[in-house]
């Protein structure tokens, strides 16, 4: 498969270069942009961003290894992500992924074998007040439990 950005994706990547003193600033929101048309970051995918961007691709690769929020794998349709840190774990975080796990069968960064859902337990996603919470692909939930959990994933499409 050729990887490769519209005219019309290349003109919005323009445009963010130039919101910055620096075109390799840029990668970051171009990175996002390659994981929403491609649904994760496979090393062509890289490549085809470090190639739109003149950087080198050890750089590209560095940034999107680096940042937990950059898939390097295939993941699910809906991606849910379960706060552990310290205030979703005191109320609850560390249980409600576990919870999460057994009723999915799926583990941390693990895909269900229909390509439906994937799991992540993270980090603090500041979010600390509406503990425990967690976000699926980018809607954020707070304050809570395994019912309201099972009832979101479930309800989605």
């Amino acid at each position: 498969m050729q990887y490769t950005f519209s005219p019309e994706e290349l003109t919005k990547i323009e445009g963010i270069k130039a919101r910055y003193p620096e075109g390799k600033a840029a990668l970051m929101p171009v990175l996002w942009m390659a994981q929403a048309k491609w649904g994760w970051l496979s090393d062509d995918v890289m490549r085809c961003v470090a190639e739109t961007l003149s950087l080198p691709l050890a750089h590209v690769k560095g940034v999107a290894t680096f940042y937990t929020m950059y898939f390097k794998k295939p993941m699910g349709k809906y991606h849910v992500q379960v706060c552990t840190n310290v205030s979703c774990m005191l109320r609850g975080g560390d249980t409600l992924f576990e919870n999460v796990k057994a009723k999915y069968g799926i583990g941390h960064n693990e895909c269900s074998a229909d390509g439906r859902l994937s799991l992540e337990e993270v980090e603090c996603m500041g979010a600390c007040g509406g503990a425990p919470m967690i976000a699926i692909n980018e809607d954020y939930h707070e304050n809570v439990n395994f019912t309201e959990v099972e009832r979101l994933i479930e309800s989605l499409p």
